[in-house]
């Protein structure tokens, strides 16, 4: 053998080890490959169901708030009534305390003069006691 084609022998054993792990890798690809798209086909199937639920779930959100809305304008009177109510009381607390304040200075007013009127029968009693002694 000569010396050209020991190198070609060895040329030719290195393309076949690279041929071999070139062929290894592309294997091991295409087992890569193919769990990726069994796992996009779950994948794309657990996200239609989800899209599903997602949709159900909105519906029933919707649904629900509806019938809050309508049990709120339901409820709507009542709450005005209380407020209605509570102003209501509130003027009249203040009609009662400006009474309150009326009578209280009508009776400061009225021991006044009740206490006047006495002073003065007492001494107009003096006075006609004493004419009456003369």
């Amino acid at each position: 053998m000569t010396g050209g084609q020991v190198a070609g022998l060895i040329a030719a054993i290195a393309f076949l080890i690279l041929v071999l792990f070139i062929g290894m890798f592309l294997v091991k690809m295409n087992k890569t490959l193919s769990e990726v798209n069994r796992s996009m086909k779950t994948m794309t199937s657990d996200v239609d169901v989800i899209s599903h639920q997602a949709e159900d779930i909105m519906a029933n959100a919707n649904e629900l708030l509806e019938d809050v809305n309508k049990k709120v304008a339901t409820i709507d009177p009542v709450f005005q009534a209380a407020a209605d109510l509570g102003e209501s009381v509130s003027d009249l607390n203040t009609a009662t305390r400006n009474l309150t304040d009326r009578v209280s200075e009508t009776a400061k007013t009225t021991a006044k003069t009740s206490l006047a009127a006495r002073a003065g029968k007492t001494v107009f009693d003096l006075y006609k006691n004493r004419r009456n002694k003369e």
